[in-house]
């Protein structure tokens, strides 16, 4: 699966590398260089974040819908106990 970011997003991540490596590692790099790695962390990395993103959002929701008797339950039949 290939993460396909929108040409904004690309450009802002973009001058994000430049500037880590120009404050970070004393060197300055490229838009290509920039470019290049920004491609292979969504490659090698991307997956990995999303996949632990989906299995947090399954747990989470799992554990909202396990929670459904207690949170939406109503009593039935509760006119004549009044």
């Amino acid at each position: 699966m290939a993460i396909k970011l929108s040409d904004e997003t690309r450009k802002r991540l973009i001058s994000s590398v430049r500037r880590y490596f120009e404050e970070n590692m004393d060197e300055a790099v490229g838009d290509l260089k920039a470019t290049l790695l920004l491609e292979f962390f969504l490659e090698e990395l991307g997956p990995s974040v999303y996949n632990t993103a989906i299995v947090d959002a399954q747990t989470h929701l799992q554990a909202r819908v396990s929670d459904l008797d207690g949170t939406c339950y109503e009593r039935e039949f509760g006119y004549w106990k009044r």
